[in-house]
């Protein structure tokens, strides 16, 4: 099963992102504000202020360095992607929050204080503890009132989410056929007819290479084209010319410890007696026999771990390794798995340990303490969180005598360079549509440099924001109008085109012609190639188009033959010989893959509401803002 998640991505991440959905509303109350710092998106009219995305930002990066330690490249974290996903997050907590409002839910007082008193980072001895609960608040800058509010809304929310992520059903005639399909092989060999085969074969005459220039005249203009200089003034770049003194960066190392260092890790194997949590009584007193009988075996002979797991674990992707499960750290597994492993020491075995997957037989094997970075190791990445904070509460002033300063000054950009020490930098020819630059290839960029204003008036553009943070205002060098190739001059192009075109004709037409012989019963002659056996969960490099076809093929009869025409051009040509059919599946394999099935169809309804609130709310968000 967990090689299956392994193989389902997408879903897993999916997952992930319900996961950390209670991170989304922490301390949500103390970041509103009467809003004079401005917003950054609103809600049906309600917004999110500024302050909060950027505290919600900040958290988000916290929560990613810790996790990853000193060697995390802390550059990914400013990225337009970071930001955009922060955004949304904050936007999908207002609208889940807006609906579960609106569909009459509510938190009683007393389910709210029972879930803060489960909460371990609160307990001491097991048991609850104000004075713990008080403390590590008071640490996180929140206040009591504000916590329970947070908790109070992520408590709504899952209310609201349960209903899809809890419901759901899958008849086992789906099952059976989804099983059957993601196993069931075809032997198949394959002819490719491709279009090269067939270019000693064709001469464009003169008249098809004149016919080919008129009907595409369009294909041979030179655009409009200029060449300009340009400025960029972006966040790193103030970021970079900031000074940062060494008490600075010390004092950050000594108060981040957390930051730096490599979260502990450890090693384990485990074997697996699978069983349903919804399984009867039972079902499951007959698997926790088997699990204490091959604990008992283990114990007996502790060195058989590697062996007991290949034959009784019913993981099927840790069994064939012995039951290995590699290094990990906190938060990856199940949280009762989780807690025993934690608590366990080198050569340990405990179980049974009972999952929603079944009851496991644990061995830890290694642990990996946890590290701190040294300060020289993460010097650069200290001195650059400095100056981001240095630059941001001065950002949108900079930007703004930026737009003023082009403006004002607008026959030349050497007044505005020189006073945010920015280079002049000059471009390549670029036309409306496209720049070899990727600073100058934003659309409204590209409208303003095109002007009347900017053509005929030599004036700097306005400055504009070409990415997240990155502002660039540019003055046309040269300019050229449109202008026409001759024929002679792409002659030579129009050749190549139509020998391309011409053979990828032939290809299709041969490979048609073929087919057609074999479905009618003409000899196969074919020089196939060798053999493979393929399947919707081994394409073995064919595309998905080509799969589908050769499984929507009736092979009642056998051979059966398909061709179908390759997207770069060309036909390939299938045979397919033999059908494989699947293994029956055990039963208990088979409930197990109908509750990962009902549990991907969840998070796909899951994520397809959210889509659909998303659609349904009046949503604004200001891009120039953040």
């Amino acid at each position: 099963m967990f090689d299956f998640v392994n193989r389902k991505k997408r879903i897993v991440q999916i997952v992930l992102f319900l996961a950390v959905l209670p991170f989304m509303f922490w301390g949500v109350q103390s970041y509103r504000s009467d809003g004079s710092e401005g917003y950054v998106a609103s809600v049906d009219g309600d917004e999110i202020k500024r302050r909060e995305f950027e505290q919600a930002l900040r958290d988000h990066q916290s929560r990613i360095r810790a996790m990853f330690g000193g060697n995390f490249d802390s550059a990914m974290l400013d990225s337009y992607e970071i930001k955009d996903s922060v955004l949304e997050r904050l936007i999908q907590q207002r609208l889940l929050f807006k609906e579960a409002v609106s569909n009459g839910f509510t938190v009683l007082d007393s389910h709210l204080v029972n879930e803060i008193k489960q909460i371990p980072d609160f307990q001491v001895d097991n048991q609850f503890s104000k004075k713990q609960y008080e403390t590590l608040l008071r640490n996180n800058g929140l206040s009591p009132l504000d916590f329970e509010a947070g908790k109070r809304q992520e408590l709504l929310l899952e209310q609201l989410l349960d209903g899809y992520s809890e419901n759901n059903f899958v008849s086992s005639n789906v099952v059976n056929k989804f099983l059957y399909l993601s196993e069931v092989q075809r032997e198949i060999e394959q002819k490719q007819i491709r279009p090269e085969d067939f270019f000693t074969e064709i001469e464009p005459t003169e008249d098809q290479i004149a016919a080919y220039y008129n009907d595409h005249q369009a294909d041979f203009y030179l655009p409009e084209r200029v060449r300009v200089e340009y400025i960029v003034l972006s966040f790193d770049a103030l970021a970079d010319n900031e000074v940062v003194s060494e008490d600075a960066v010390l004092n950050y190392y000594q108060t981040h410890q957390q930051e730096f260092g490599q979260a502990e890790e450890r090693k384990a194997s485990h074997i697996l007696i699978s069983v349903s949590a919804a399984a009867a009584e039972e079902e499951k007193k007959r698997a926790l026999e088997k699990a204490e009988d091959v604990l008992e075996q283990v114990q007996q002979n502790p060195e058989r771990f590697t062996a007991l797991a290949e034959e009784y674990s019913d993981d099927p992707g840790s069994a064939s390794q012995g039951g290995d499960l590699g290094f990990f750290g906190r938060g990856v597994m199940v949280k009762a798995f989780e807690e025993v492993i934690f608590d366990m020491q080198p050569g340990e075995i405990r179980g049974p340990v009972e999952t929603d997957f079944g009851y496991h037989i644990i061995q830890l094997t290694e642990i990996k303490e946890a590290t701190t970075a040294d300060l020289e190791e993460v010097r650069n990445q200290i001195e650059k969180n400095l100056k981001i904070e240095m630059v941001g509460s001065i950002f949108g002033e900079a930007v703004e005598d930026f737009g003023n300063t082009v403006y004002e000054q607008n026959d030349s950009l050497q007044p505005a360079a020189d006073k945010f020490e920015l280079t002049v930098q000059q471009s390549e020819w670029i036309t409306r549509n496209s720049a070899e630059s990727a600073m100058l290839q934003n659309p409204d960029l590209l409208a303003a440099i095109f002007s009347d204003d900017a053509i005929l008036k030599k004036h700097n553009t306005n400055s504009i924001e070409v990415a997240p943070n990155t502002f660039v205002s540019a003055r046309i060098l040269e300019h050229r109008q449109e202008t026409s190739q001759s024929l002679s001059i792409v002659s030579d192009e129009i050749v190549e085109r139509l020998k391309k075109q011409l053979a990828a004709e032939k290809a299709l037409k041969r490979g048609e012609e073929m087919l057609a012989g074999l479905v009618s019963g003409k000899a196969d002659t074919i020089e196939w190639s060798e053999s493979k056996r393929v399947s919707y969960m081994q394409s073995q490099d064919l595309n998905q188009d080509t799969i589908r076809e050769i499984f929507k093929t009736d092979a009642s009869t056998l051979p059966a033959y398909v061709g179908i025409a390759n997207p770069e051009g060309g036909y390939s040509l299938i045979r397919i010989s033999k059908i494989i059919e699947p293994k029956a599946v055990a039963e208990d394999n088979r409930t197990n893959f109908s509750r990962q099935l009902q549990q991907m169809m969840a998070q796909e309804e899951t994520a397809a509401y959210l889509n659909g609130l998303r659609q349904r709310y009046d949503v604004i968000v200001k891009r120039d803002s953040y």
